[in-house]
C-alpha cells in the first residue's frame, strides 16, 4: 500500500541503493516446455500467389483511408475473363485514394536505384510447431499526398460585371466592418432604394417599369425638395465666404471683374474727396502721403482727363492702407486690434466720418482684425491696384505699404485670381501680377473659366 507524499521504491531496490543502481533490459528465453513444441528446422513449404493483388508494405497512413489498387495486366492475359484472370505480383501496382475531404493519396512502388528487378520483398507466414513456412511476395509502396483543386461555382465562372457590383461590394464591406451608425444608413439606403433595372442570372441588367408606390415616393421627393438651393447657388454662397473681393467671375472683359463701385459702394465712393488732390496737381505741388503705391501714381491719375473714379478709387485705397497701418497686435495671437476711434480719424489723414465707419466695419470684428478681416483687406488692395494700374502690377510699393514678403504678396495677388511672373531687365528684377481672363486661382478654390 503507498504511503502519502513519499515515492514508491522500484521492486527488489532499497533506500541506499536506489541512487547507485542503473535500470536493466532482461531478455525472457523461453521454457522447456516452449522448446520442445517449437520446430527445430524451419522448411517452405508453399509459395503463394494472391488472387487479386499483392500485400502492400511500408505505408503509415490513417485507417479511415480506403485505397483502390491497379495493376498493369500482361497481353497474355487480356484474353481471360475478369474473374479468372490473376493480378501477377510482379505487375507494377498503383494505389490510389480520394476519401480525404481535401487530400488525394496516391501509392507507387518503391523502386530502390540500379537494383532493377533482383531486389523483391516478401513476407512470410510461419507455423513454429511444424515450422512449416508459407510465403508471397509485397509491394514496398510510397504514398504521396497531393490537395485536391476545388470546381468553381457556375455563378464565379460565368462572373459578373465589376460596375454592377461595385455598390453591393461597398454595402456589404460596411455591413461587415462598419459602425452601427454605418450599418443603419445602409440598411435605410436599401430599404428605400428605387431601382429601374433588374439584374440577370449572367451579371447584366435589364429596365423595368417603375411601379405606383415608387412614383409616389419620387413625387414626394421632388416637392420636399423643391425649395433647395441648387449646386451652382451653394457654390455661390460658398465663394462669396471666402476672403475675396466680389467678383463678376462669368464676365466676358477682365474690366467687368472687378468694378470699385461694387465692391465699396457707389454711394461710399461717391463721397469720397478728391479737389483737394486735383488742386495740388495742377498747381504742382507736393502731396504728402504715407503710402509709396499712392506717392507713386498720384500725379498720373489725376492728370487723366476721365480718371475721377479711379482718383476717388485711389484715395480710398490710400485710407485702407492707413488704416492696416495704424492697427496694433491683438490680445489674441494672429489678430491686430485698431486704436480708439479718435487716434484712428487722426492717424487716417483727414478722412470723412462716413468713411472711417465704412472701413472699421468692413474690415474688422468689433475692433479687431482677425485672419478673415486681414485677408479680405489686403485682396481689396490687390483687387485695386490692379483697377488703377491697368490689371498689371509692380507688387514692390504695395508689398512695402503693407509690409508683407514677396511670397505673400503673390499669395494674395494669386487669390483674386491673376497670373505672378518675374521681369528681368539690365538694371533690376521686378515682380509683376497680371490680371486677364481666364482667371487663375489657386489649386485648392475652384477653377472659373471665361464660359
Amino acid at each position: 500500500m503507498a504511503v502519502p507524499g513519499k515515492k514508491r521504491k522500484r521492486d527488489g531496490v532499497t533506500g541506499g541503493d536506489a541512487k547507485s543502481k542503473k535500470k536493466k533490459v532482461t531478455i525472457k528465453e523461453p521454457s522447456e516446455k516452449s522448446r520442445a513444441k517449437t520446430a527445430k528446422t524451419i522448411e517452405v513449404t508453399s509459395i503463394i500467389q494472391p488472387q487479386f493483388s499483392a500485400p502492400v508494405i511500408g505505408l503509415v497512413v490513417p485507417d479511415a483511408i480506403e485505397f483502390d489498387s491497379f495493376a498493369q495486366t500482361s497481353k497474355s492475359a487480356k484474353s481471360l475473363s475478369k474473374r479468372s484472370r490473376p493480378a501477377k505480383p510482379s505487375a507494377e501496382l498503383l494505389l490510389h485514394s480520394s476519401s480525404h475531404h481535401t487530400v488525394n493519396y496516391t501509392g507507387k512502388e518503391d523502386k530502390a536505384p540500379g537494383s532493377g528487378a533482383a531486389l523483391r520483398h516478401y513476407i512470410g507466414v510461419l507455423d513454429p510447431a511444424t515450422g512449416q513456412l508459407q510465403v508471397m511476395e509485397a509491394k514496398k509502396m510510397v504514398i504521396r499526398g497531393s490537395v485536391r483543386a476545388r470546381e468553381a461555382s457556375e455563378d464565379a465562372m460565368r462572373g459578373v460585371s465589376v460596375k454592377s457590383t461595385m455598390m453591393d461590394l461597398r454595402n456589404d464591406l460596411g455591413q461587415t466592418f462598419g459602425t452601427k451608425k454605418a450599418k443603419k444608413a445602409i440598411q435605410a439606403l436599401t430599404e428605400n432604394a428605387i431601382s429601374t433595372r433588374k439584374r440577370r442570372e449572367d451579371g447584366t441588367f435589364e429596365a423595368v417599369a417603375m411601379g405606383a408606390a415608387d412614383r409616389a415616393q419620387l413625387q414626394s421627393m421632388q416637392a420636399a425638395t423643391a425649395a433647395m438651393s441648387t449646386r451652382d447657388e451653394l457654390r455661390e454662397t460658398v465663394d462669396r465666404a471666402k476672403p475675396i473681393p466680389r467678383g463678376n467671375f462669368e464676365a466676358q472683359e477682365i474690366q467687368d471683374v472687378y468694378v470699385a463701385s461694387e465692391m465699396i459702394g457707389a454711394d461710399t465712393l461717391a463721397t469720397v474727396p478728391v479737389r483737394d488732390w486735383q488742386e495740388a496737381v495742377r498747381a504742382g505741388e507736393d502731396i504728402q502721403l504715407y503710402s509709396r503705391f499712392v506717392a507713386q501714381r498720384v500725379n498720373q491719375v489725376a492728370a487723366r482727363a476721365d480718371g475721377l473714379e479711379q482718383l476717388r478709387l485711389l484715395r480710398y485705397l490710400y485710407w485702407v492702407i492707413l488704416y492696416w497701418q495704424a492697427a496694433r497686435p491683438g490680445r489674441e495671437r494672429g489678430t491686430k486690434r485698431q486704436p480708439p476711434r479718435e487716434k484712428l480719424r487722426e492717424m487716417m489723414d483727414g478722412a470723412p466720418e462716413a468713411i472711417v465707419e465704412h472701413i472699421r466695419q468692413r474690415f474688422s470684428d468689433g475692433g479687431t482684425i482677425r485672419k478673415f478681416q486681414a485677408d479680405l483687406l489686403i485682396t481689396h488692395c490687390c483687387a485695386f491696384a490692379c483697377i488703377i494700374d491697368g490689371f498689371e502690377v509692380n507688387t514692390y510699393d504695395l508689398r512695402e505699404d503693407l509690409k508683407l514678403e514677396q511670397q505673400q504678396i503673390a499669395q494674395y495677388f494669386s487669390e483674386i485670381g491673376a497670373r505672378n511672373k518675374i521681369v528681368k531687365t539690365d538694371e533690376a528684377v521686378s515682380h509683376v501680377a497680371k490680371l486677364a481672363l481666364p482667371l487663375q486661382f489657386p489649386n485648392n478654390m475652384r477653377m472659373r473659366r471665361r464660359r
